[in-house]
């Protein structure tokens, strides 16, 4: 078999999409003819952990962890956050008013911490996979970011070994939604721009997860950009026949951060419970994941809090069952400039479910266009409330009458196995 290393900061027991595209890559890889050899690091600082992840580690492949000193405990102890607490991503915060001490760690972080925290592991990661693959050659590299600090990680190597790399953009660098609150100088927004261009233009190929920042990563000087988006993997949908709930259940899964708050659905929602006492009868909103202050002060300014349900942490497997079971699947777009461009992993799990999604996002987003393609359900403006409240009613609707099923199309090409499978051939033509 041909061999890949791949160079990743999220692995098993670390949850969320971030550790799945790639733990799903690796799971198919021996199908299509490559070994691969997995390098992360021995104790990263996670926002969670999923243990339940670990089954699709495949037998007997090469791991190899390596300690990473990051500043988080310096972090957490600077703004007087407990040792053992997880930190949130995307300027998530459960508290009511952000401390001035976190601000100033997010300046020190932002300017001082180019790419990311993680930028303390680049050199001895170097180091030790530099005498590793004299000694065990690959056929390729792959990195995946953020953090962006792994493509750093590569394309030193690249230079050294000359092994054809890949990098793999899960998320944008500088065009990512928080980019503007890291507080930069001048100077440490120049070394973002000039280690992105760097990374873009000399790995062989960049990977994309949608259309639109494929065009960015291009614009931005990749010469060879290839989309792969993320999938959902077959083999987690373990009950074909699981019972619907009896509620009217709208459920999110994942993170809820304040990008993510749209106001004008929680106020369609409280309208229709209060013009119709039967929704405000049947209805349950299920919440899993860390939700933001301003979603909490909205459900409440709106009514809502009797019929919400809060789980902060679900691992994956059960969340499958609790997506295949509700009525609605909640699918809520950053409200960001790069908003057109965000294609979550969280919609290709939705469509597996095979339940109605309703997004609240850009109608003409790369989501949107997913949405349309599949079937799978409806996306409205963020602000078009009354648009929101007519989707609500039809769903709502046909589920007083047993009918509320979707008739989704085409979502095969979406399964891990085939994505991997595509990824393949890209990693052939560099190799051939």
């Amino acid at each position: 078999m041909k061999k890949v290393l791949i160079i990743t900061y999220y692995w098993p027991p670390a949850g969320g999409p971030g550790v799945q595209r790639w733990l799903k890559f690796v799971k198919y890889f021996r199908s299509f003819g490559w070994e691969p050899v997995v390098y992360v690091p021995k104790n990263g600082e996670h926002p969670s952990e999923d243990h339940s992840l670990s089954k699709d580690v495949p037998e007997g492949i090469e791991i190899i962890k390596r300690p990473v000193w990051e500043p988080y405990n310096l972090y957490k102890k600077f703004i007087g956050q407990k040792n053992d607490q997880k930190i949130n991503t995307g300027f998530l915060t459960e508290s009511e008013k952000p401390k001035m001490r976190e601000k100033i760690a997010v300046w020190i972080r932002g300017n001082f911490f180019v790419p990311d925290a993680r930028k303390t592991w680049v050199k001895p990661s170097y180091r030790y996979l530099k005498d590793y693959l004299d000694k065990h050659p690959v056929d390729a590299i792959v990195s995946s970011g953020p953090p962006h600090s792994m493509h750093l990680i590569a394309m030193q190597l690249r230079k050294h070994h000359r092994i054809p790399w890949v990098a793999d953009f899960r998320d944008p660098w500088t065009n990512i939604d928080f980019y503007s609150e890291l507080m930069l100088t001048s100077w440490a927004d120049n070394k973002h721009k000039r280690l992105e261009k760097e990374v873009l233009c000399s790995a062989d190929v960049v990977l994309s997860v949608g259309k639109t920042l494929g065009e960015e990563l291009t614009n931005l000087g990749a010469k060879n950009t290839v989309v792969i988006t993320n999938g959902y993997d077959s083999d987690d949908i373990t009950v074909s026949d699981v019972k619907k709930d009896r509620a009217f259940t709208i459920a999110h899964i994942g993170s809820l951060s304040p990008a993510r708050n749209h106001p004008a659905f929680w106020e369609a929602l409280s309208e229709l419970k209060e013009s119709d006492p039967g929704f405000d009868r049947d209805l349950r909103i299920v919440l899993i994941g860390k939700v933001d202050v301003s979603a909490t002060r909205s459900i409440a300014e709106f009514g809502l809090d009797g019929h919400l349900e809060r789980v902060p942490y679900m691992p994956h497997n059960e969340i499958v069952a609790v997506q295949m079971r509700s009525q609605v699947l909640l699918l809520f777009l950053n409200r960001t400039a790069n908003a057109k461009g965000i294609l979550t992993g969280k919609i290709f799990e939705y469509m597996s479910a095979r339940r109605p999604v309703l997004a609240v996002g850009p109608p003409n987003g790369d989501a949107a266009e997913m949405i349309r393609e599949t079937r799978c359900g409806d996306i409205l403006d963020f602000d078009n409330k009354e648009g929101i409240k007519q989707s609500l009613k039809k769903y709502y609707a046909l589920y007083r009458e047993g009918k509320l099923e979707i008739d989704s199309n085409g979502i095969e090409k979406y399964s891990r196995r085939a994505l991997t499978e595509r990824l393949v051939k890209e990693l052939n033509k560099l190799v051939a």
